[in-house]
């Protein structure tokens, strides 16, 4: 294996992935003006022989599923141990999938366990990915110009996701919003 690149925005990613060619990209979840997922869409979109495996610090439970269905091939969290995330860029360059076995276990049985087909996804999985994004930050306690410069945009813009997550959640507060984020952050 060579790192052939090195970027911490999306743009730059996607630049350096256009370059390079690589077989497999490792994308972090959370980039400077972006998002991972953003990056993984693109990228399925444009260049689908390239396979993305997601290196998160976000749970995988809130996260992979929607990952893999953004054009993901794996995902795997950064605290697990160097061998796993060998075998996890092993596993996505030869073609196949990879999640932790415990999220495919967990996959598996919400597939095909008990209620399956009447299964009703959490609020959460209604959010586009930039509002699920700022959903996120709000429930790690940032607030509304913290995550502006996080994320690279104006205080009105995210205030603006505020009440489009509000008005999707159902929530009529800004007060019931960090309290409905930080319950869905630890899920």
């Amino acid at each position: 294996m060579m790192v052939c690149g090195e970027s911490d925005t999306v743009a730059g990613g996607l630049s350096c992935i256009r370059n390079q060619h690589p077989d497999v990209a490792i994308v972090d979840m959370t980039l400077g003006m972006g998002s991972g997922l953003q990056l993984a869409k693109t990228l399925n979109a444009e260049l689908p022989d390239v396979r993305v495996l997601i290196l998160s610090m976000h749970d995988e439970t809130l996260h992979a599923e929607r990952a893999l269905a953004a054009g993901a091939h794996g995902y795997i969290m950064k605290h697990e141990a160097m061998q796993n995330l060998l075998g996890a860029i092993r596993c996505v360059a030869s073609g196949r999938t990879y999640v932790s076995p415990q999220m495919s276990e967990r996959i598996v049985a919400r597939v095909t366990g008990p209620g399956a087909s009447s299964a009703t996804p959490p609020a959460a999985q209604h959010l586009t990915d930039r509002e699920r994004q700022v959903f996120t930050l709000i429930g790690q306690g940032l607030e509304t110009r913290g995550i502006a410069e996080h994320l690279g945009l104006s205080v009105k813009t995210i205030e603006t996701y505020h009440s489009r997550i509000k008005e999707k959640l159902g929530l009529r507060s800004g007060r019931e919003l960090v309290r409905a984020a930080v319950e869905w952050s630890k899920s």
